[in-house]
């Protein structure tokens, strides 16, 4: 069972023309005439639909060195960690899109899982960083 959200999502409809503006970029960005749940709660604050909308475009959508699918996956282990359902979701079915089947998944998991535990188990022992794993940027500012 779905739960209630915190704010009213915004139909388009009843959306502002700052609102409605916004909205239309998303769905000529992403050639859809939907626009998702997230949207809609963050419109209940039009500053704030505009700035997370305007930092997804800049991070996941506009072409970078990082390809279209491991964005996706790095979102989605993220929020695997931060055991954010909406966008385990969300980004499993843009991953999706991009070429991600059931092994690779199987594999982001066990990658998420791994990593996890290795943080936990490093952290609960206060495991200093080996010399040689330290960068020389990280070595010029302990430096100072």
């Amino acid at each position: 069972m779905p739960q209630n959200s915190l704010v009213n999502l915004v139909n388009y409809a009843d959306a502002t023309p700052e609102v409605k503006e916004i909205f239309d970029d998303i769905m000529e960005t992403r050639q859809s005439d939907y626009v998702n749940h997230i949207w809609r709660a963050l419109a209940s604050h039009p500053p704030l639909l505009k700035q997370f909308w305007s930092q997804m475009k800049d991070v996941m959508i506009k072409p970078s060195r990082i390809d279209p699918l491991t964005k996706e996956l790095i979102y989605l282990a993220v929020s695997i960690t931060n055991s954010c359902t909406y966008c385990i979701n969300s980004h499993t079915a843009g991953a999706r899109k991009k070429g991600l089947d059931d092994e690779i998944l199987g594999e982001l998991n066990a990658i998420v899982a791994l990593a996890n535990a290795g943080n936990r188990l490093t952290e609960g022992y206060q495991i200093p960083v080996d010399k040689m794993f330290e960068s020389d940027v990280a070595s010029n500012w302990k430096s100072k």
